[in-house]
């Protein structure tokens, strides 16, 4: 049995990564970012699906997957809803949270986000960020 969530999700290289943050915060723009510049460091990278983000759990693992409906499609805003390259699924290997607020030093049990039973590791940044600032220092922690 799968849950949707409202996010955002994209497949780095071998990684399924899910952005999560409130309507607003950037996740489409981040995932465009990221996969921008996952590309240019040479890495495969596509979207796996935006706003729609069905959660599903095989053998121990979360499974990521956009909604038929959305599917290969996501959002720039001021421009609309845009077709994308775009994967059906990827297994779940980080969370990237949006905030307008994030603690300046988080704790080191804030380090990990914890879905469906599922704890996986979550980088937690300030949603009004630079996006080319954030992309770089999310793909370095996944690479890390």
């Amino acid at each position: 049995m799968s849950r949707h969530l409202h996010a955002t999700a994209v497949i780095l290289g071998e990684k399924g990564v899910l952005i999560l943050g409130q309507s607003g915060a950037g996740k489409s723009s981040l995932a465009d970012a990221l996969i921008e510049r996952a590309r240019e460091r040479g890495r495969h990278a596509c979207l796996i699906g935006d706003d729609r983000i069905a959660l599903s759990e095989h053998h121990g693992r979360l499974v990521i997957s956009g909604h038929p409906a959305l599917r290969g499609r996501i959002e720039r805003r001021g421009i609309g809803i845009v077709d994308v390259n775009a994967t059906d699924k990827a297994i779940l290997h980080a969370v990237i949270m949006l905030e307008a607020d994030p603690p300046r030093l988080p704790e080191k049990n804030q380090s990990k986000y914890t879905i469906s039973g599922v704890e996986v590791p979550l980088l937690t940044l300030r949603s009004d960020q630079d996006l080319a600032s954030k992309a770089h220092l999310a793909l370095d922690w996944l690479e890390g």
